[in-house]
Parts: C-alpha cells; sequence; structure tokens
C-alpha cells in the first residue's frame, strides 16, 4: 500500500529532525492525534522510522530508507530534474549516472538521445537503458548491494578510474551546510567522490527534502560540485552554494 500525502510528509520532516513527538505532528496536520498515530504505525510497520516515546526518530546515520519506497518518494520533484538533466546533456556524450533513485528518473528521461555512451553501477540505470539499442551502455564491475540494486567497492572503483566523463550525474543521502554533500554508506560515498572527480561536469540531482537528513559518510564539499539540480532552495542555501561557486538550475 503505498503512502498518503500526509504520511509522505511526516516521512520527509523526521528526516531533517532527531525525533517527531505526536503533539508536533497534530499542530502541523491539523488531524487528531488518533490519525498521527495511525500514520505512525503504517510507518513503523514497514520499517522507515523508528519508534520512540511518544513519536518517532529517523533510521540511524548509516541507514538510508528502503529502496523500494524512495523510488516513489518525492517523484514529481524528481521527474522536474531529471527533465531539466536531460535538457543540458547533448547527445553524443559520455554520461555517467551513479547510485540514487533521481539518477533513475534520469534515465528514463534521457532515452531519446542518441549516440550516448552510458557508464553506470546502477542496475536499475542499466535495465532502463538497456531496451534503447540507440544508447551503449557499460556496467562497471563490483560487489552487489542486493537491497539498493547497485554495485560498489574497490572493482567499481578501479573502473571509474579508468575513465574521464563528459558529464557525472550522483545523487545523495544528505546535505550539510558545513559538510556539503553526505551519504549513508561509506562505499557509496566513495563512488560518488571518485565520480565528481572523474567527471568534466558534476551534476548533483537532489530535491529539497535533502537537506538537514542524517547521512554520516561525506562525499564532496558543495565546492568540487558544478551544477545542483533541485525542486527548491531557500535564499540561505543559494547564497551558500553560489559562494562555492556551484551553479544552480532549479525545477519546477
Amino acid at each position: 500500500m503505498e503512502l498518503n500525502e500526509r504520511q509522505n510528509q511526516i516521512l520527509n520532516w523526521v528526516q531533517q529532525e532527531d525525533a517527531l513527538l505526536v503533539e508536533q505532528m497534530v499542530a502541523r496536520f491539523k488531524v487528531s492525534s488518533q490519525t498521527i498515530r495511525k500514520d505512525i504505525n503504517q510507518l513503523a510497520e514497514r520499517h522507515l522510522v523508528r519508534r520512540t516515546h511518544g513519536g518517532i526518530a529517523p533510521l540511524s546515520s548509516a541507514e538510508n530508507l528502503p529502496f523500494d519506497h524512495r523510488q516513489f518518494l518525492n517523484s514529481e520533484a524528481k521527474m522536474a530534474i531529471a527533465a531539466q538533466v536531460a535538457q543540458m546533456i547533448p547527445s553524443g556524450a559520455s554520461v555517467f549516472l551513479g547510485i540514487g533513485t533521481t539518477v533513475e528518473y534520469v534515465a528514463k528521461a534521457l532515452v531519446s538521445h542518441h549516440d550516448l555512451q552510458v557508464f553506470t553501477n546502477n542496475l536499475t540505470v542499466a535495465t532502463i537503458l538497456g531496451n534503447y539499442p540507440h544508447i551503449r551502455v557499460r556496467v562497471l564491475a563490483g560487489k552487489l548491494r542486493h537491497q539498493h540494486h547497485d554495485l560498489v567497492g574497490e572493482d567499481t572503483l578501479s573502473g571509474l578510474r579508468q575513465y574521464y566523463f563528459d558529464y557525472g550525474v550522483l545523487g545523495c543521502g544528505g546535505m550539510d551546510e558545513e559538510q556539503g554533500v553526505l551519504d549513508f554508506d561509506p562505499e557509496e560515498a566513495a563512488v560518488s567522490r571518485v565520480l565528481v572527480e572523474q567527471s568534466r561536469h558534476s551534476l548533483l540531482v537532489v530535491d529539497q527534502h535533502k537537506w538537514g537528513r542524517k547521512a554520516m559518510a561525506r562525499v564532496q564539499p558543495f565546492a568540487s560540485i558544478d551544477w545542483l539540480f533541485s525542486d527548491a532552495l531557500t535564499d540561505a542555501q543559494i547564497r551558500l552554494l553560489t559562494a562555492h561557486g556551484v551553479q544552480i538550475q532549479l525545477c519546477s
């Protein structure tokens, strides 16, 4: 069963906080505590949040949300971001599509391009583009992460370092004003870190809810990112990114 809009908002909200109380959610959504407790039950039963005394907390900073749910969370924002990225990447380019569900939306948006050379460690991306013979796809070797449908490890990093891509497209688990781009798994973060280093143009694709998420593994500082594509940013976030030389594309 899919989450309703309120449950999606609760899930996004709790990723940016240490904990949420039932009273806070009642006040924000203007519904009864009984309704909120039903929402909590559904989120907890699906292992999307941790129960706490009087409310909920996010999963640990070493654990991302389950893959099957991330695919559909904030889907409209991800589609808008992907469409803008596809407009930037020309036919005939070499592209590395990294880990993350937003990157999968980018793959779907690129299917009408011709003569692309796409490299990836994302098995869902490879499956999407494998249906289009006019796009050449190369999957890097690596260790399979069954829960996330991707490949990581030394073989993946070694394969990445053999190339220099026109465009590297990466997602992330979280963003921090001081630490920059973050992820949950150190091996995942290592792939994204090398991807940025091996790309002429690095494109970070993130929806607004990644700010403040409690991911623990550092990827790159903002100054290493060329472009950031997002559905929304605050004025303070725009000033911060601009100060680090990041070019911004807002996608609505």
